[in-house]
């Protein structure tokens, strides 16, 4: 019955696919570019040929179609892609200065696009250079352009005029990137051309020394030299040029600290050719005290200024978390120092970008520094994210979240002139895409510029199929995989487009970043469906167990649980999964494991966790297996009872285990992840996964990995209600996560514990205040010492106190 399902859906899918080809094919709403040309009215020829040759590779790569030159005589005789800008106007036969002239005006870096029906032509003009090319970008992102032919709407046109001043990416080319590091000049040129095509003016760079290790096997160049021809390819394409510098070293107060540092700053800017921004992060990493850096930075600004005197500085007050340390950074910002740029608002900004506004002066301005690259641990952690998906896919896998990003991006959108994403690598490529897009014009519905990454990157002739199969990437990662059934309609849909897409039969690493998503989804789902089901094996034989049959038991739950990694499902599935890992990291140097792959932990390494246990057995094998080797039958059953009884909180009691959906509707929720993705202002999930890779996860109960989160100084509040007047009750308490923060409790406002430094996986039991339950209810508020990053609760038992 699978296997039909799998072949009527697979046919319908050809069907529409067939005719989608043949209506295309057919139909007269397309102009045929195919034998046309190029013909270009740009007075300034040289500030066109970057452009025209972009226009001229990006065709022939895909069509195998070299467009030739035409002259302006030859216009309306063959087919024709009209070049210019808005100042070339007049040069413009009158049937195209007349089309282009009924349009919109537009602004700096703006373009109109639009098809000229009469000459079978298009017509790109930019306001500017730069226009220009973006105006080439969404030609090439409209076409359907297929080995030979080259096709273009009939009846397109496009005004339009980016709404965003800053419009970017961080390409960091040091070891703890997942790919970047092992790209070659030419991979990096053609990524900051496909980026550019989307609307890109600004690439962020990283400096040769940062807080990382200072070289990698797989770099093709030396960190300074990739850094000069990555200056050098941005200046190329008419682009800015950013610089992230933190502040790593070890003394930025003496004399001599501040002259080896500024020694160092001043190579770096006088071998760049082209620097238009340097980006100084407060911290994360490189923590100094407000007074410290500004002083530091106006320093810098006087060696960058000999250099590039038109460049300016930007500043960021992350791992600033107190008052004071607020009203110092902006204090000095409002000062106005003539080297400042703006301010950053980046992952570990413990204040709202909304009070950030209000509080700097209204002319200075903001610019989002936003995580797209991790799923959890991070500036925007996934919603709903599961604790399957914390153990396997981890931290930074490939992330494509269209949808979650479009609405970070517009939500914070009018504080800001616009972003430049912090990225790990290749592993977050539909995100950038998207957040590009949405820079340019957020009114753009996500499905339109996954339809463009599709027709550009993928394959123009199934265009819908592949927005669907990203889109569900997206949907696998909310929620259980347990009770997700789209995760295989995903990988139909994956598998199908592997058989009939060409672009499933190539090397095509974006295709197959998406493929091996979806195979690693379903084989993980299937792997998590099977080991829930022999852990529940093993504790229902446990549970029914009897002193005289103790042995026999344990013996019987042991081979159980161990079935999970012993006897697999779906071999085929990881198979495939390491396939595509190998070609990954062949094409682009993807590094998806670390030996084989030469990656970094908790960057990118996902492949590593392939086979990550998902149930309990980690945390049940070792104390059952002790259990055999007691002598007395009657101490197995005791020890046992305590095991399998571990989550009891008594007679008429309470468990909550907040890795569970079931307990959180105890948490108040705050504002709520739509209002504030970033949790500054809401309870959520936190992570803490001691573990490197299968053979090595920790032995704890899976309940203390996921854990009610909340930063900073921001309480975390949990309601418990119906309780017994009468009696006394007691609470505990396991605090786990990777916070390691001093912790008060109250209950009902009354004390319960005072600040408690807790640092790891520590369990702890207080008495309840009586005056906070007599009244049938109780409300717990958790909160954290001013300046530090917050706390996590895993699990908690709230006991009734019996009399001895």
């Amino acid at each position: 019955m699978r296997l039909e399902k799998v072949l009527i859906f697979a046919g319908l899918w050809a069907i529409l696919t067939a005719y989608a080809v043949f209506a295309r094919a057919a139909e007269p709403s397309y102009i045929d570019l195919s034998a046309g040309g190029i013909c270009n009215f740009v007075a300034d020829k040289q500030e066109l040929l970057r452009t025209q040759s972009v226009l001229r590779e990006e065709i022939a790569k895909r069509s195998g179609i070299d467009l030739p030159m035409l002259s302006s005589r030859e216009l309306g005789k063959r087919p024709s892609i009209i070049l210019a800008l808005e100042s070339d106007t007049k040069r413009l036969p009158q049937l195209v200065q007349e089309a282009v002239g009924q349009l919109e005006p537009i602004g700096a870096e703006g373009y109109r696009l639009v098809a000229l029906d009469q000459y079978q032509s298009v017509v790109v003009m930019g306001k500017d250079a730069r226009g220009l090319l973006y105006g080439v970008g969404k030609l090439l992102r409209k076409a359907t352009i297929t080995p030979k032919s080259i096709w273009f709407p009939k009846g397109f046109s496009l005004t339009t005029t980016p709404k965003n001043l800053v419009r970017g990416h961080q390409l960091g080319y040091r070891p703890k990137n997942n790919a970047y590091d092992a790209f070659s000049v030419d991979q990096f040129d053609q990524y900051i051309r496909d980026l550019a095509l989307f609307g890109v003016n600004t690439i962020e760079l990283v400096p040769p020394r940062t807080d990382d290790d200072p070289t990698h096997m797989l770099m093709k160049l030396s960190p300074t030299q990739m850094m000069v021809e990555l200056s050098r390819i941005c200046d190329s394409y008419g682009l800015d040029v950013s610089m992230w510098y933190p502040n790593v070293g070890e003394d930025y107060r003496s004399p001599a600290g501040i002259q080896s540092e500024l020694a160092e700053r001043e190579q770096v800017f006088a071998a760049l050719p082209r620097l238009d921004a340097l980006f100084v992060p407060g911290g994360d990493p490189g923590n100094l005290e407000v007074d410290t850096l500004f002083r530091w930075v106006g320093q810098v600004a006087q060696v960058l200024a000999k250099y590039h005197p038109d460049s300016k500085i930007w500043i960021s007050p992350q791992s600033f978390n107190t008052d004071r340390q607020y009203a110092m950074f902006f204090e000095h910002a409002n000062q106005h120092a003539e080297w400042l740029g703006g301010i950053v608002f980046g992952p570990w900004v413990s204040m709202p970008i909304d009070e950030i506004r209000d509080r700097l002066s209204p002319e200075i301005p903001i610019r989002r520094y936003p995580d797209i690259t991790h799923n959890i641990s991070c500036q925007y952690p996934v919603p709903d994210f599961d604790l399957t998906w914390a153990l396997t896919l981890g931290r930074e896998s490939i992330n494509p979240r269209p949808r979650e990003f479009k609405h970070i991006h517009n939500l914070f959108e009018p504080y800001a002139i616009g972003g430049i994403t912090y990225s790990e690598g290749t592993n977050d490529d539909v995100n950038k895409f998207v957040w590009s897009d949405q820079d340019w014009d957020s009114s753009t519905p996500v499905v339109e510029t996954l339809r463009d990454y599709a027709r550009l990157f993928l394959d123009p002739l199934h265009v819908e199929p592949f927005v669907h199969a990203i889109l569900g990437l997206e949907d696998n990662l909310r929620g259980s995989p347990l009770i997700n059934d789209g995760i295989i309609r995903t990988l139909d849909q994956w598998r199908y487009l592997e058989v009939h897409s060409p672009a499933g039969k190539t090397s095509n690493p974006r295709f197959q970043m998406g493929l091996i998503r979806a195979y690693f989804d379903a084989y993980t789902q299937r792997r998590l469906t099977w080991e829930t089901y022999l852990e529940q094996q093993a504790l229902d034989v446990l549970k029914n167990t009897k002193q005289e049959t103790v042995d026999n038991a344990l013996v019987e739950a042991i081979a159980l649980l161990k079935q999970g990694t012993r006897q697999s499902v779906c071999l085929d599935w990881r198979q495939r999964c390491l396939e595509l890992a190998d070609s990954l990291y062949e094409s682009i140097g993807t590094q998806l494991t670390v030996a084989r792959h030469h990656g970094y932990e908790e960057r990118g390494n996902f492949i590593d966790h392939i086979d990550m246990p998902l149930n309990d057995a980690p945390w049940l094998l070792p104390q059952l297996e002790a259990l055999l080797s007691h002598s007395s039958s009657a101490e197995k059953t005791k020890q046992l009872a305590a095991v399998l009884q571990r989550t009891d909180p008594g007679p008429w009691g309470i468990y909550d285990n907040f890795s569970e959906a079931g307990s959180w509707h105890r948490v108040a929720k705050g504002k709520g992840w739509l209002s504030d993705p970033g949790n500054l202002r809401s309870a959520s999930h936190g992570f803490n996964i001691k573990v490197k890779g299968p053979s090595e996860r920790a032995a704890e109960p899976k309940a203390w990995m996921k854990q009610a989160t909340v930063l900073y100084d921001y309480p975390l509040v949990i309601d418990y209600m119906e309780l017994d007047t009468t009696a006394d009750y007691l609470v505990k308490i396991a605090y786990t996560g990777r916070f390691k923060s001093h912790i008060s409790l109250y209950a009902d406002g009354l004390p319960v514990h005072g600040y408690q430094l807790v640092t790891g996986s520590d369990v702890y039991e207080f008495e309840v205040p009586k005056a906070a339950t007599s009244d049938g209810k109780v409300t717990f508020q958790w909160i954290c010492k001013p300046g530090e990053r917050g706390l996590q609760v895993a699990e908690l038992w709230l006991k009734k106190k019996t009399s001895n």
